[in-house]
């Protein structure tokens, strides 16, 4: 394996991001949802065409995901109203989303966490996924 020796590589960078993060099952984040947490999407438009939309799910692509939960941000979704708000963020398999969350975290959006085992773990789960269409923010 060829690695730059300044670089420590992405399973460490992962590690590093999820040890900062209270990761969610799928039942709990059922549950935070229920209690008012938001819940982002950032699946490709293919992954979710693949599996479902999620529901309740607020769908956010990566590249601007920072510029719409900052409530500091001139770019922010309305749900964006403050840094104490829960927000849980799913991928296909929870690792995107665990570096997301941990950027997020560093903005201060400090109860920012992700689901473990993404969308997959979800539908293993047998939790559903909906049909109405997706809230898609740009």
């Amino acid at each position: 394996m060829l690695r730059d020796v300044m670089s420590p590589g992405i399973d460490a960078l992962l590690e590093q991001a999820r040890a900062g993060l209270h990761r969610l099952t799928p039942q709990q984040t059922v549950e935070a949802v229920r209690g008012g947490a938001l819940l982002v999407d950032t699946r490709t438009d293919l992954q979710r065409r693949e599996q479902g939309d999620l529901p309740g799910a607020v769908v956010i692509d990566r590249t601007v995901l920072e510029w719409r939960l900052d409530p500091a941000s001139a770019w922010r979704i309305p749900e964006a109203t403050g840094y104490d708000r829960e927000i849980v963020l799913v991928c296909r398999q929870g690792y995107s989303s665990s570096l997301a969350a941990a950027s997020l975290q560093t903005l201060g959006l400090r109860r920012a966490t992700d689901m473990i085992g993404g969308v997959d773990a979800w539908l293993a789960a047998g939790l559903p996924t909906t049909d109405r269409p997706a809230d898609i923010r740009p």
